[in-house]
């Protein structure tokens, strides 16, 4: 007997335990029991919300403890009225029978905590469901699962589908009512609820002939969600949403709080109140179900303010994904066309503060606080495409300027990797002939050759005596160098040619050398030479290397003696023993038309390949060369128009004045950079625009 006892207790026991394992609830205590599933956390959360401000009549960003499922509460009552709004109009535009539309919404908040939210147009039904024999008010605010908005094949712009929806609120309350007034049938029904749903009022359904409204009224259970009332930043945060309300419905309706007109109208109204009064903003409304404000974050971070059929997508969603990604794509084609800038989406996105309202056809969200909606952009029903004209404001807001100087920050960084430094060896060019002395104390004396191509390095190492090793080095470049003048920097520290020469020089991105002692203690060599073939094109690689160094070290151009070029004979003339070099067409012109040619015979020298070992030796012996001089702004100038994409009709009017007779005097020890252009260059600009006719 007594082992059936002890079998007994056993079994006992172990049906506690799987009772206690397994239960099965009401879909009520269900709710009650998880609220993160349904409404959100009840615990206090510290987070920077929007709130609405009465002391500035603005809305202002500001740290708060608030309790996320009071608020969806609030906000589930809320967006049933905005969704009446839209279920009213879409029965006005259908012509449906008695359809009255919305024409006022007041919110009001009691200081005991009890919300009252009111909207007139049509009321619900007031009859008895044919099915359940229950009354249809009832049905729709006391029993779960039962909604308006069931049918997935309807496409529809509201905020409510799921069934749930008021009721939530009714089962986080310790009171309910519902007051609404169904003018098709002449009656007025009432209703309470208490105790969390868990009991309710027999209705009360009278005759009543005024105007249609619903009227719901309800008192948090704040002992259940840890807090005595409303704190005031929640009632800030309420009163946010009433304004948010009154900024996505038509304006037509008329929203209230506590009996007071919100002074919002219209979305760009209320886009006003997030921004200073100097602040300037870009809006567009494409089509009635989209509109938008874009204007620059006042703390360098994306914000963005959206919302979807009334819902506030605080943490966003596709659609804003949808008009943030054309704005940033198109950004970026706009500025590197206009500024030759490339910038990326971070450093636009960063600047922007965006405001979005659309009407999406069945929205999905990530869960049943709505804070993110994920419907993908084939599905929203209708399109916003940001047109041009919105980017090119957009654009003049400052944040092409600030993007620009963002990419400029990061270029200058990548440029940073490229410099040079002086020191005695560097690795990793492999066609530089390092002069012995360069990044010794003896730097100073030394010189850099910047020649055209391996044939001439070559030729020119040829000619270096012994002690010229000490002094002299040479790196042959691949024809002509890159036009830096108005290029990013990006672009200026990819190239490969440019970075050599920093590295060869030790040069440094963004640094001034202001004299020649600067020189000396930072530069691994003390001068820079051209020597480029004397033909058209060779004069035109002497200017682009003059151009890079005038534009990307400014400073280092305006030291004398310290770039120049060497004059090497593009022609010979021979008869017996007597021997005429010529450095450039205009002197042999000159010279053959002032005398007799007979008998004379002349080479010419295509370019420094074709000079021979001996011939180098005697260049570097007579060592014929001409300084570049800085003369001010003439200098700065003249540069500036040869080489500026921008300035073409300057570059027209100097074509204009072309001389063919013009050419420097190679006698001379310095040039002025105008000279070199006026003088030299310019025939290569006339040969290169003749040359480009078809």
């Amino acid at each position: 007997m007594a082992t059936t006892k002890s079998s007994l207790k056993k079994v006992s026991d172990n049906d506690n335990e799987l009772s206690n394992k397994y239960q099965q609830k009401t879909d009520k205590q269900h709710i009650l029991d998880n609220p993160d599933t349904y409404v959100g956390s009840v615990e206090n959360v510290d987070s920077c919300m929007w709130l609405f401000d009465p002391e500035t009549s603005k809305i202002k960003e500001k740290p708060i403890e608030y309790i996320p499922a009071l608020y969806k509460l609030f906000d589930e009552g809320i967006v049933n009225c905005r969704d009446h709004v839209i279920r009213m109009a879409q029965a006005v535009d259908n012509d449906e029978e008695d359809a009255i539309p919305v024409s006022n919404i007041d919110i009001s908040i009691a200081e005991d905590g009890t919300i009252t939210m009111y909207n007139d147009g049509n009321g619900i039904d007031i009859a008895k469901h044919p099915e359940h024999d229950v009354w249809i008010p009832e049905l729709i605010f006391g029993h779960l699962r039962t909604s308006t908005n069931y049918n997935k094949k309807e496409e529809k712009i509201v905020g409510g589908k799921n069934g749930f929806g008021f009721k939530l609120v009714l089962i986080w309350s310790t009171f309910g009512s519902v007051e609404t007034v169904d003018h098709k049938r002449g009656l007025k029904y009432t209703q309470s609820f208490h105790d969390n749903l868990n009991t309710m009022d027999k209705p009360k359904v009278t005759k009543c002939k005024t105007k249609p409204y619903t009227r719901v009224t309800f008192r948090p259970d704040y002992a259940r969600l840890g807090i005595p009332n409303l704190t005031p930043d929640m009632v800030n945060l309420f009163k946010r949403r009433i304004y948010d309300i009154a900024a996505v419905t038509s304006k037509t309706v008329k929203v209230k709080c506590n009996s007071q007109l919100i002074p919002v109208k219209t979305f760009q109204q209320y886009v006003d109140l997030y921004l200073q009064s100097d602040a300037k903003k870009v809006y567009d409304t494409p089509n009635a179900r989209w509109e938008y404000a874009v204007a620059v974050s006042p703390t360098h971070e994306f914000i963005q303010v959206s919302f979807v059929n009334g819902i506030y997508t605080s943490k966003g969603g596709k659609h804003v994904d949808y008009i943030v990604g054309q704005i940033t794509r198109k950004l970026i084609a706009f500025i590197e066309k206009k500024k030759k800038v490339s910038v990326n989406t971070a450093a636009i996105k960063e600047q922007l503060m965006v405001f979005i309202r659309c009407d999406i056809v069945n929205p999905a969200f990530d869960s049943q606080t709505k804070d993110y909606m994920n419907t993908p952009s084939s599905k929203f029903g209708s399109t916003c495409s940001v047109d041009d004209k919105v980017i090119e404001k957009i654009a003049k807001l400052g944040v092409m300027d600030v993007a620009c100087a963002i990419s400029e920050i990061k270029d200058t960084r990548a440029a940073k990797k490229t410099d040079g430094v002086k020191t005695k060896n560097i690795r990793g060019i492999p066609k530089l002939i390092d002069a012995n002395w360069a990044g010794t104390p003896k730097s100073s004396e030394c010189m850099i050759i910047l020649c055209e191509g391996d044939s001439a390095k070559a030729g020119i190492v040829s000619g270096l005596s012994s002690d010229d090793r000490n002094m002299i080095g040479v790196y042959p470049m691949k024809g002509k160098i890159m036009n830096v003048r108005g290029e990013n920097k990006k672009k200026i520290s990819e190239n490969n040619e440019i970075a050599d020469i920093k590295k060869i020089l030790g040069l440094e991105s963004g640094k001034t050398y202001k004299s020649a002692d600067d020189v000396r203690a930072s530069l691994r060599y003390g001068k820079i030479l051209f020597m480029t073939d004397q033909d058209l094109d060779g004069s035109h690689i002497k200017g682009l290397c003059l151009n890079m160094f005038q534009s990307e070290w400014y400073s280092l151009s305006q030291i004398p003696e310290f770039i120049g070029f060497m004059n090497t004979p593009i022609l010979k003339a021979k008869k017996g023993t007597q021997s005429l070099v010529f450095y450039n067409d205009g002197e042999y012109e000159e010279w053959k038309d002032a005398n007799d040619t007979k008998g004379w015979n002349v080479k010419y020298y295509k370019g420094l390949g074709t000079s021979t070992g001996k011939e180098f030796r005697e260049y570097f012996a007579k060592k014929k060369v001409v300084w570049f001089s800085h003369t001010g702004e003439t200098s700065d100038n003249t540069i500036d128009m040869v080489f500026n994409k921008k300035r073409s009709d300057d570059r027209k009017t100097w074509l204009g004045n072309y001389d063919r007779k013009s050419f420097v005097d190679t006698n001379l020890p310095t040039i002025p950079f105008e000279d070199f252009i006026n003088k030299e260059l310019i025939h290569f600009s006339k040969y290169d625009c003749e040359r480009s006719i078809p």
